[in-house]
């Protein structure tokens, strides 16, 4: 949907231009002017004969000549009447409307919001808006605010759903020297939201000239596997995104029937979109900034990194928050360390941190870097930390700093806390292309958020082929609603997944029959209550005919209860599997230890549907608990390849079975030979 005429348009008309320039109409006309837009300028309002310099003209008719690109100022209730004017008489193919009072006013306003968008895709044109800042990139600035940041094609692409939150990220972001190549403001999203932009900018990615870092603000992702598939493919081919996803708590809580659903919530869909596709999670404009701060920088090929600093606090804190975050600050020793000292002033240290004292010299500096980038294998990145109490200019220093970041193969992460002493200097350093983070903790955790974040690889193939036939007979007969036991077990057993063997019992002799049919000791639980264990209606450990007796007639009489399971006693480490269907997300599979510690640990991980056993088994080694799972001192641990196996089972049933709105499978229990799923839930919602 979005054209050449709205990214690179040879002509422009503002309709509600003005001569005040307090007004978004007036600004976003000054800011085209100021910002030397290349191409045919023109203005419509008909109370005024010249604005800013330019003829204006009292209608769109009366413009001379066709128009790429519209930007509306007007009133909400003009607009419509407006378009059809420009699309049908100007062939008008791009339209960006700053005016508010559409959908997220009024129903009225959201008639008048559809009525443009019916009229705009009569005609294939795409729109940006309404009710937003606009559009600014290399080839013209057509927003109503500022700050106008330094439009580079090198610079970061920047997507959001919030016209002001983007001001607010931009004013964060440039004093520290981040650029912009593009930045749209998609505010109602009405033809064109984040999703669109981030699909443009993958079908057009240029590896040449296209920038390779994207950030994106979200409030509502509404096409969650477009984001997905999009984001994926440019980081596949070179780019790195960060996001934030606002809203991320629900207003009151909801009522769960599972472990799953208490544990799933829109959140946690975000989280799974995000790890699937690669983009960084960021939770404040600080971060997001931070974490796109370093993106612009050489990338990290390893974690072990010197810390070079002329002041020995910022140098401690910065250690201990690399180092909480994974990070390695190796210990520098032998001839080349002591060689180095010998550079220095007394009292200078090559330990790591490298101390080169308050007094250090922009000469000493660039010895350090030398020498780490040159001399020290076991240095994988530098970080500097260079301020001053604001004696002297350190114009020397920073412009080592410039050449050394230039010239270096290793990345240095320059950190500047002196924003005011230095300021002169920071702002020639971030003037010669550079970028600088003030806080050296706020580095650190941006670093460890880019470095540790990964990609889950996509499933290509479904080496698990289910029969498809068979499953939806078990749940044809269903409306909504938790299904039986016994087409539960249908279901596990048809995907493939190991079940432990029940039989439910209507009467004390039945129970008994089983009992002895399996040999004891055996289980009892409760059929009907949906959590079994607050009831009390679960008996573990059953040795005799006798206790079958007593606790079948102590269970029986518990509300609701409509029979009895009876199992074999099984021994294993709990595991839990869940899924749950997330609106337009699809399904979520969530896994890790299981029966009680499901809820007190919550050590689970998630992942969206579907998934493969490649991603599943590294997933399974970033649970807390994973060292419990693989074998722990002398205890037997879990066949992880079993269980990663049966995950993979469960999202081919998800695939297979979209009717399936929520599943437990709780607990499964797993040795070093066999996991094997002893007590599930499914519930099928079919109106959704």
């Amino acid at each position: 949907m979005i054209n050449n005429a709205l990214i690179n348009p040879q002509s422009i008309v503002v309709v509600g231009g003005s001569n005040t320039i307090q007004k978004p109409g007036g600004k976003v006309l000054k800011n085209l002017i100021d910002y030397q837009f290349k191409g045919d300028l023109f203005v419509v309002n008909p109370k005024e004969e010249n604005v800013q310099g330019l003829t204006s003209y009292p209608s769109v008719m009366h413009l001379p000549a066709n128009v790429d690109l519209a930007i509306l100022a007007i009133p909400a209730k003009m607009c419509p009447e407006t378009v059809e004017m420009l699309a049908y008489q100007k062939q008008t193919r791009a339209f960006i409307i700053l005016s508010a009072g559409f959908s997220e006013e009024s129903h009225e306003g959201a008639e008048l919001e559809k009525k443009i968008v019916s009229t705009i895709n009569s005609v294939n044109g795409c729109l940006i808006g309404p009710n937003c800042i606009g559009v600014m990139n290399t080839h013209y600035a057509g927003v109503f605010t500022t700050p106008i940041p330094k439009l580079d094609p090198q610079g970061c692409d920047f997507i959001s759903g919030s016209g002001a939150t983007a001001v607010f990220i931009m004013e964060y972001g440039i004093p520290k020297g981040l650029t912009f190549s593009s930045v749209y403001s998609v505010g109602n999203s009405a033809q064109i939201g984040v999703e669109e932009v981030l699909e443009y900018m993958d079908m057009n990615f240029d590896p040449q000239k296209s920038s390779k870092i994207k950030l994106l603000y979200i409030e509502n992702i509404k096409k969650p596997q477009k984001l997905l598939k999009h984001a994926r493919s440019l980081i596949e081919k070179g780019c790195q995104i960060a996001a934030i996803k606002a809203g991320s708590s629900e207003a009151g809580s909801r009522a769960a029937s599972s472990h799953t659903g208490a544990l799933a919530s829109p959140d946690v869909a975000v989280d799974a979109l995000f790890r699937k596709a690669g983009i960084v999670r960021c939770y404040g404009r600080e971060e997001l900034t931070t974490v796109a701060s370093i993106f612009m920088h050489k990338p990290l090929k390893g974690k072990r990194i010197a810390i070079i600093t002329h002041a020995g606090g910022p140098a401690v804190m910065l250690t201990d928050a690399l180092s909480q975050g994974g990070f390695e600050i190796p210990p520098i020793g032998g001839e080349k360390a002591q060689e180095l000292l010998t550079h220095l002033f007394p009292g200078s240290s090559v330990a790591n941190p490298i101390d080169f004292l308050a007094t250090g010299t922009a000469e000493q500096l660039g010895t350090i870097i030398d020498y780490c980038e040159h001399h020290f294998d076991n240095i994988d990145a530098m970080a500097v930390i260079f301020g001053s109490p604001g004696l002297f200019p350190v114009y020397d220093v920073y412009n080592v700093l410039h050449e050394k970041m230039k010239t270096c193969k290793k990345p240095i992460f320059p950190i500047l806390p002196s924003i005011i002493n230095v300021a002169d200097e920071i702002n020639d350093f971030i003037a010669k292309g550079h970028i600088y983070f003030p806080d050296e903790v706020l580095f650190a955790r941006g670093l460890t958020k880019v470095y540790s974040s990964t990609r889950q690889k996509m499933s290509k193939e479904n080496p698990y082929i289910l029969n498809k036939e068979r499953l939806h007979s078990i749940v044809l007969p269903y409306k909504n609603g938790y299904l039986k036991p016994v087409d539960v077990k249908m279901l596990l057993e048809t995907a493939g997944i190991p079940v432990v063997g029940e039989i439910v019992a209507k009467d004390v002799i039945e129970a008994v029959k089983a009992a002895e049919e399996f040999g004891y000791p055996v289980v009892m639980k409760v059929v009907g209550p949906i959590h079994k264990t607050d009831v009390g209606g679960v008996v573990l450990n059953v040795k005799s005919q006798d206790q079958v007796v007593k606790e079948f007639e102590r269970l029986i009489k518990i509300k609701n209860v409509t029979g009895i399971l009876i199992q074999p006693m099984l021994s294993g480490i709990e595991l839990f599997i869940g899924a749950k269907r997330e609106s337009s997300f699809g399904h979520l599979i969530m896994f890790g230890m299981g029966g009680i510690f499901i809820e007190i640990l919550k050590d689970v991980q998630t992942a969206l549907v579907p998934v493969n056993k490649e991603e599943v088994i590294e997933m399974i080694r970033q649970l807390k608990t994973y060292p419990i799972l693989k074998g722990y001192r002398g205890m037997q641990g879990v066949n992880i390849e079993i269980f990663a196996d049966i995950i993979c089972r469960v999202s081919a049933l998800l695939y297979a079975v979209p009717e399936i709105f929520e599943m437990d499978i709780n607990p499964l229990l797993g040795k070093e030979n066999q996991v094997i799923a002893v007590d599930a839930r499914i519930r099928i919602e079919k109106d959704q």
